[in-house]
């Protein structure tokens, strides 16, 4: 496992909150074995402030950062939605055109990335345990938050490479030879952490922010892992829960709105403030958007045959989809803001957020053979995108049209958001059938990543997967 003093940035509290709006990171090597200094949950402050240093992080490390080595615009171009401006940058060529090799850089930055955020959750979670000078009401908090952020990033890293080490302490010398689990293994240890944080997470932000994780994050994501594993009925129900916390929910009418920090329709964003820096505005932002001027900066667009799918009075392509003439190409624009150095900031990363819970829901509700409710559920998608309802323009759909309507919602829906679009070809396409019609050297294993040769190297215990 590649551990280094990356692993240590926002886990120490720096100057004791050094009196600063943002937090900064030290690196530190860790001495024997242990990460952090025990002054570090000697009390209330400097143990939330050590949370909100792996909260900031998140906008830094690679996998969930939204720039160019992170989940969203990687597993983006290994399906369907999004491509290279440049053919000729090789790294991410080779996640379009579904011709990875294990040595790829940005495969190495996802996977080291995302077991640096475990590791810290690990750290935050053993000093916890060992700490008796935390209030018991904050510790349970804390823990439920840490839970969270570890089920989040096994949750992408077992759907991306499937079999994983499992790792749950900070002995790195046990870690680093560690073999991989078998994926049913992580799952079990992503949902009982999600039904400890839902046991202990309190229904409110209770920094304001919603960069800080509560009790129905814990949910939401807990109803998309159980649509994953086909718990149809525990999908409904935990989806459920999250619809009807109307008091903090909605989907939002303007949907120019969604994206703003602290949104209604927002549970669960990544600030910029974590960056440490001046600049205020999404990785996603400086990176989706064409600008008008420096259009030449511009790396990804999206796919001609993707923009095309919508109709044209279909709000989600009026607002969230922009065209740059002199590149002849469509972009990402759900973020508005291309650079910025303003305070208070406008926009926050988005991760989980509430029109998601609809589309779980119906999907599952769908797959029970309950129609009637999983078309109110994707009427009101729908509706929101100022399109006709499907219950009036095809009141006799079957379950299986029914079905890839929703999937074509959670497209349209969903694109650049989190490789949501390559999850679920993964989960509903699994001879890759969509992908091959568009890709010529599609293989039905490239639905895995490989295992990055650098952590293979180190760690001979880590078998490969099929196709590399």
């Amino acid at each position: 496992m590649k551990i280094n003093t990356y692993i240590l940035r926002g886990i120490l509290i720096i100057g004791l909150l050094n009196l600063c709006a943002c937090e900064e990171f030290v690196e530190v090597a860790p001495p024997n074995n242990k990460l952090v200094s025990e002054e570090v949950f000697n009390s209330d402050a400097t143990a939330r402030s050590a949370m909100t240093g792996i909260y900031n992080q998140l906008f830094l490390a690679e996998f969930s950062n939204g720039s160019r080595s992170s989940i969203t615009v990687l597993s983006g171009l290994s399906a369907d939605n999004i491509q290279n401006i440049n053919p000729n940058v090789l790294t991410r060529m080779q996640f379009e055109n579904n011709d990875l090799l294990a040595d790829n850089e940005s495969n190495l930055a996802i996977w080291s990335s995302a077991y640096s955020i475990i590791y810290m959750t690990n750290a935050m979670l053993e000093g916890l345990g060992n700490s008796s000078n935390i209030s018991a009401e904050l510790s349970d908090q804390l823990e439920g938050e840490a839970r969270f952020i570890r089920a989040f990033t096994y949750f992408y890293l077992v759907n991306l490479y499937g079999d994983l080490p499992l790792i749950l302490t900070t002995n790195y010398k046990e870690n680093q030879l560690a073999s991989r689990m078998s994926k049913n293994d992580i799952y079990l240890q992503i949902v009982n952490d999600l039904e400890v944080a839902m046991a202990l997470l309190p229904s409110e932000y209770t920094t304001g922010e919603r960069t800080q994780v509560n009790k129905y994050a814990a949910i939401a994501l807990s109803a998309r892992v159980h649509l994953f594993l086909k718990d149809w009925e525990k999908a409904i129900d935990l989806s459920a829960m999250v619809i009807d916390a109307s008091s903090t929910y909605e989907l939002l009418n303007n949907i120019n709105d969604v994206f703003l920090a602290n949104s209604r329709e927002a549970i669960w964003q990544i600030s910029p403030i974590g960056g440490g820096g001046g600049l205020t505005q999404t990785n996603e932002g400086s990176l989706f958007i064409i600008h008008p001027v420096f259009s030449f900066l511009a790396s990804i667009k999206l796919r001609p045959s993707f923009a095309t799918t919508f109709e044209g009075e279909d709000l989600r392509f009026q607002n969230w989809i922009g065209y740059h003439e002199g590149e002849d190409a469509f972009f990402a624009y759900k973020y508005k803001i291309w650079n910025s150095s303003e305070f208070p900031i406008e926009e926050y990363s988005m991760v989980l957020r509430f029109a998601e819970q609809y589309l779980i829901r119906a999907e599952a509700y769908a797959q029970t053979g309950n129609l009637t409710e999983a078309i109110k559920d994707i009427v009101i998608i729908q509706q929101r995108a100022g399109l006709s309802p499907v219950s009036e323009t095809k009141p006799n759909i079957s379950q299986e049209e029914l079905l890839d309507l929703i999937m074509e919602e959670r497209r349209k829906e969903l694109f650049a958001e989190w490789g949501h679009r390559w999850f679920d070809l993964q989960r509903i396409d699994n001879d890759g059938v969509t992908l091959s019609d568009i890709k010529p050297l599609w293989e039905t294993t490239d639905f895995l990543y490989p295992i990055p040769s650098e952590e293979r190297r180190k760690n001979p215990n880590l078998s490969q997967n099929e196709g590399y």
